[in-house]
């Protein structure tokens, strides 16, 4: 089973068309397809041909609202604050950033997002993917000493150890990798990455 999870396409209609041409069993959009909202339906056009194995969630630069309206008009999958299983593995997703300081659709305080989380801690094996990346490691780092993570997902990922975190939000670490106790976390970004199962 081949699953190929990407993320901040931010209306780069030639990077979406790319990784969309990649062959897989299922798709998994994390988030930020569009900014600030704007430019969905675009996106949802170069996606169509893909729309009966498309999972989506809404990154921080949509509302969940818009990724339901967006779902329900081209065939594609609502991912946000739910799982599935597949190939023995469940498969969980939570969109939304932490706060941020640009007052974007999608941001959850850290209470919020640790309550979101808590239903996937019982399912085993777990591959969770989450917009916002785990904080203070090499997955959500934007610079020198600059981590834009969330605290609430690191604590997860150290407490509930999945077998892998998908994320993306933070743009200067995509394609990093670290682990995290035995979890392996990926920062995803555009270019996407192809899990298989």
């Amino acid at each position: 089973m081949k699953i190929l999870i990407f993320s901040d396409i931010h209306n780069d209609l030639n990077a979406l068309e790319r990784v969309m041409a990649i062959e897989a069993d299922c798709y998994i959009a994390a988030g930020d397809l569009a900014t600030m909202g704007r430019g969905l339906e675009r996106c949802g056009e170069v996606m169509r041909p893909r729309a009966a194995r498309t999972w989506v969630m809404p990154g921080n630069n949509e509302s969940a609202f818009q990724i339901k309206q967006f779902c329900a008009e081209f065939g594609f999958r609502n991912f946000h604050c739910t799982s599935f299983e597949v190939a023995g593995h469940h498969l969980a997703g939570l969109g939304y950033s932490n706060l941020t300081p640009f007052n974007t659709p999608g941001e959850y305080t850290e209470a919020e997002i640790a309550e979101r989380l808590e239903p996937f801690a019982a399912l085993k094996p777990l591959v969770l993917i989450s917009h916002c990346p785990p904080l203070g490691t090499a997955v959500d780092r934007a610079g020198e000493g600059k981590h834009f993570g969330s605290s609430a997902v690191r604590d997860f990922v150290a407490e509930s150890q999945p077998r892998y975190c998908f994320c993306g939000h933070v743009h200067e670490s995509e394609g990093v990798e670290t682990k995290i106790g035995d979890c392996l976390a990926i920062n995803v970004g555009k270019r996407g990455y192809l899990l298989e199962l």
